[in-house]
């Protein structure tokens, strides 16, 4: 599959990423090295740092929004003003492991799978889910987050897959669903460390995190395919993620890693985050 995305060069705190066209320097606090290749960073089409408040530099260069394929999947891309552009790309490798185990688990299983995808951001996940045949719900509280997802499945020709688009607190859905007897068979959650719900919910990871496990396997299915977690959070090591995930099955498979930008050989890969996910394995 077409991957427009590639990791340049890191260090000196700061990270150098193609997308497309565009070459963006944005600030990583983890890039603690020295550059490899400091001449390639004058090739930056724009720069954005937080000294002195939020500030891009050659954003004027830059289209408004342009498109670019990340793990098969096509996103829309915008320069805001919080320095996001609307991908996590480091999130690459589980959309891939997220479409081919629901490939195959519908096939195992003969039937639509169901995927739940929480603090689901502009969609990548859940467009994979979607190319794999999945009936999904996304799920964000943010609007503009929510619409912003809805123009990328347009552009993957999805607009007509069968995907519900909500806003919403994510513990406040969860415990209408378990009210409702709705139930998944794979489910994905990114919480952030700190949020804020539909109505202004106070979401903090610490606090929240062991009721939205809970709920969420509250509305897993009986034969369901996964659990996956993910976490930018700095403490919320992979072993710390998987532990978390033990807590609620004896049998199955667990595998637990980092979220990595990663480059051509040779380019010092960047840790970015962290995941753990459990899988049903047949017995």
């Amino acid at each position: 599959m077409n991957d427009q995305y590639e990791l340049l060069d890191s260090g000196n705190g700061k990270k150098l990423e193609r997308y497309g066209d565009i070459v963006l320097e944005r600030p990583c606090a983890q890039a603690v090295w020295v550059p490899q290749n400091p001449r390639l960073w004058e090739t930056a089409t724009a720069r954005f740092d937080r000294i002195d408040g939020l500030n891009w530099e050659g954003r004027d260069k830059v289209s408004k929004a342009w498109n670019v394929e990340i793990a098969g999947v096509v996103m829309k891309l915008s320069a805001t003003d919080f320095g996001h552009i609307g991908v996590f790309p480091e999130t690459r490798e589980l959309w891939r492991w997220i479409r081919s185990t629901l490939r195959e688990q519908a096939d195992r299983k003969g039937r639509q799978l169901k995927f739940l995808n929480l603090f689901a951001y502009s969609g990548g996940a859940t467009l994979a889910a979607a190319q794999a045949g999945a009936q999904c719900c996304h799920l964000d509280a943010s609007k503009g987050m929510v619409e912003w997802a809805r123009e990328n499945a347009k552009l993957n020709q999805l607009e007509e897959a069968p995907i519900r688009w909500i806003v919403d607190d994510v513990i406040k859905f969860l415990r209408r669903e378990v009210k409702r007897g709705n139930q998944y068979d794979g489910i994905l959650l990114d919480p952030p460390s700190f949020g804020r719900g539909k109505k202004g919910e106070l979401y903090k990871i610490e606090d929240q995190l062991m009721t939205t496990l809970d709920l969420v396997h509250e509305v897993l299915g009986e034969d369901p395919a996964f659990v996956l977690l993910t976490s930018h959070t700095p403490g919320f090591s992979p072993i710390v993620l998987g532990n978390l995930l033990r807590q609620y099955h004896d049998a199955g498979t667990y595998e637990c890693g980092e979220m990595l930008l990663t480059g051509k050989p040779g380019v010092n890969d960047l840790p970015n985050g962290n995941w753990a996910r459990w899988i049903n394995t047949p017995s």
